[in-house]
């Protein structure tokens, strides 16, 4: 991993540039001019302009470069492994139960409550630079384990800083409608206290710190309904934060509907989205962020329908869902495999889909994010393979060389 500090590079020496642009592929001696973290020059090394005489250089040993990856589902904001229920679901325990004893997502949320500030600021740029290991440079990061105004604004500052420190852009969603807490389940009136206290307390405050410029909602059977779906997203556009949904993962929960009604710029998940679902996304403009990862761990059967998305010419997204409860992976390569394997997309899409699919889906320009082309940020990966085709090949294998990021690329 490199950070170029300089206004002025060249990244020389490339066989094969991925561009995600027009040509999608170049090949040859190739070289990259940047200025002040922007793309200025893309194309035979022989022919890089006099302006770049004096830059600073960086050798790229005749390897492949892509943009870098845009991870734009994770929840990297934790403090300890939850590997003990990953043993019971193991033995047959399903989520929802790990849930109801209070696993899950509750204890997660108490191990962040229970470690002070530096802790959850080290653990969560541990967990980024895990990422940023695997050729990812922007993280959507969410808050979601701190289920109370005062730890929900502790991860997502943590986030922030955990980002600056890593040398990651990072997207702070605030995902204060995760769960329940513990001390508001029982009764309806310690329901809508909490409700209450998400919409009027925890999503105005996270907007007004600008720690978070998104929100996300779990609608799913046993956490939040579609109608209180509806309601959380209606209150997190009041405070002009962009709304995504955890929609349609373990049952038809109706999240979907409730993404495109609000225009949402993404729906994640959506292993059991139906037609009229998809069409609804189509007309929407809602991404579908899919994220194999979590049906892989939890060892379920249904997989959500990339092949109809695609062809109805919904923009799939894919992500690694990074958390430590339903999808500990942090190897996006290892995650475009399994959308290969059980969701029928081609290894080209599954690039598309941590690139520039994943930028649109957080609502940042693709004339900027997730592309190499003039006028582009200068965030790239390198890898030890001959051709993108190869990154859902290698099953498993980390074959990153390393994430480059000039001066200014995130300004």
């Amino acid at each position: 991993m490199a950070h170029l500090d300089a206004s002025t590079v060249v990244i020389e020496n490339i066989r094969k540039i991925a561009t995600l642009a027009t040509p999608d592929v170049l090949e040859g001696d190739l070289a990259l001019g940047v200025r002040k973290g922007r793309v200025r020059y893309l194309g035979p090394r022989a022919l890089l302009p006099q302006e770049f005489t004096n830059a600073a250089r960086f050798d790229a040993g005749r390897r492949l470069l892509t943009p870098a990856l845009i991870d734009c589902h994770t929840h990297p904001a934790f403090v300890c492994a939850r590997a003990g229920e990953w043993e019971l679901k193991l033995a047959g325990v399903s989520y929802e139960e790990i849930a109801a004893r209070g696993g899950g997502i509750l204890s997660s949320a108490h191990a962040v409550a229970a470690a002070d500030n530096a802790t959850l600021s080290r653990a969560t740029q541990r967990n980024l630079l895990l990422l940023k290991a695997h050729g990812v440079g922007v993280v959507e990061a969410k808050s979601g384990y701190g289920l109370c105004l005062e730890h929900e604004l502790r991860q997502l500052r943590a986030i922030a800083h955990a980002g600056d420190a890593a040398e990651i852009k990072t997207v702070g969603t605030c995902l204060a409608a995760h769960t329940l807490p513990e001390n508001r389940r029982g009764s309806p009136e310690l329901r809508e206290q909490y409700l209450r206290e998400v919409c009027e307390e925890i999503l105005p405050q996270a907007a007004r710190s600008a720690l978070a410029t998104r929100a996300d909602v779990f609608c799913e059977r046993g956490v939040f309904t579609s109608e209180e779906t509806r309601r959380i997203g209606r209150a997190a556009k009041s405070c002009r934060l962009a709304l995504t949904v955890h929609a349609d993962q373990l049952s038809h929960s109706g999240g979907t509907r409730v993404a495109c009604e609000l225009g949402a710029q993404s729906a994640d998940h959506l292993e059991y989205v139906d037609d009229a679902d998809i069409a609804a996304m189509k007309a929407a403009g809602v991404v579908a962020v899919l994220l194999p990862g979590s049906t892989f761990f939890l060892r379920q059967n249904q997989w959500a329908p990339a092949r109809r998305l695609i062809e109805a010419g919904v923009p799939v997204a894919l992500a690694t869902d990074f958390n430590p409860g339903s999808s500990p992976i942090c190897n996006p390569a290892f995650i475009m495999h399994l959308a290969v394997r059980y969701l029928g997309m081609t290894p080209r899409e599954c690039l598309a889909g941590f690139t520039r699919h994943a930028a649109t889906a957080l609502g940042l320009s693709t004339e900027e994010w997730g592309i190499i082309t003039p006028g582009s940020r200068a965030a790239f990966a390198i890898w030890d393979v001959e051709d993108a085709g190869e990154l859902p090949y290698y099953t498993g294998s980390n074959l990153c060389a390393g994430v480059i990021t000039c001066q200014g690329w995130r300004d």
